[in-house]
């Protein structure tokens, strides 16, 4: 990290512990490290996850930048350390994801965020930017989508067949234990780091967020999430004027190259890291070259 130029301390730092927002009757896990008050190079990075990952994948942003930044990461109901309940007490839906992730910005009272999302995230995340538009400062994405799929994976089909879909993603964990090797393509996942992505999705009971993820994918108009995402896409040509930042696994047989170009398109100035040979996993995949791409984007293009 860049030294500060002078000798004047940071303010005290928060410790890496888990905290919880209240929200409807159930509790959403958050990690909340870095400087208590941000000097006039600090920004809060707010840290989105997707499917089937938590908190846990960005770790090491909180080890890189926490010195100098606020660094938020949140655990979405359902997954990580937040309470898992059924889907008969909470609708797994992306709108209320959003809503839950704005609700945690205003009650922290967020200011000068930039996020940083991934998968699912992508979409949690910009939903949430454009509810709380006034407190950002930029985003940075990473193999993700915010609008309506142009493709949905064979392999992420066939875990919405019913009945046996639930019985691979709920029983067996199939979707969450796939991830592990086949959202990497340069390197593999150290057996204790996989025990750690899957630590929190130890039961049936547990999964239920990641068979509700899959099963909120919108295979046609009908399907709830569908108009959201098209809400979604709307409002990203509103973003144009953010800082922003796109790193991109290229290997990525999910969020594939199209989806990056889609992003481009609406906002042509971009900074764009491409990895030709990451996987979806890209912070796991090629760590050094993600946090390189931040740290120059936060130093170059966000004040």
């Amino acid at each position: 990290m860049k030294a500060r130029p002078d000798s004047t301390p940071l303010p005290l730092a928060r410790p890496d512990e888990t905290q919880f927002l209240p929200l409807g009757g159930h509790r959403m896990a958050y990690h909340d490290q870095g400087p208590t008050e941000l000097g006039d190079d600090g920004a809060t990075i707010l840290c989105v996850h997707g499917n089937p990952t938590w908190s846990f994948y960005y770790r090491k942003i909180a080890e890189t930048f926490s010195d100098r930044h606020r660094v938020i990461r949140v655990d979405h109901i359902g997954c990580g350390e937040s309470d898992k309940p059924p889907s008969s007490r909470f609708e797994y839906r992306l709108s209320n994801h959003q809503a839950n992730l704005a609700t945690l910005i205003r009650e922290l009272d967020l200011q000068r965020i930039v996020l940083l999302a991934h998968d699912w995230g992508g979409a949690i995340g910009l939903g949430s930017l454009l509810a709380e538009r006034k407190r950002f400062r930029g985003l940075m994405l990473l193999n993700t989508a915010a609008f309506p799929p142009p493709y949905i994976p064979r392999r992420i089909s066939a875990c919405r067949f019913p009945v046996l879909g639930p019985l691979a993603v709920r029983g067996a964990n199939a979707f969450a234990r796939a991830a592990i090797t086949m959202a990497m393509s340069r390197t593999q996942m150290n057996e204790a780091i996989a025990k750690q992505f899957l630590s929190p999705y130890n039961s049936w009971a547990n999964r239920v967020a990641i068979d509700a993820f899959v099963r909120d994918i919108p295979m046609r108009a009908s399907h709830p999430t569908h108009q959201t995402l098209v809400e979604l896409e709307e409002g990203l040509p509103t973003l144009a004027d953010l800082p922003s930042l796109l790193v991109w696994g290229m290997q990525d047989w999910c969020f594939r190259p199209e989806c990056l170009h889609r992003f481009q398109q609406v906002w042509p100035e971009a900074t764009t890291v491409e990895i030709p040979d990451a996987g979806h996993y890209v912070m796991e995949d090629a760590p050094d070259e993600v946090l390189a791409a931040i740290e120059t984007f936060l130093e170059s293009r966000v004040r």
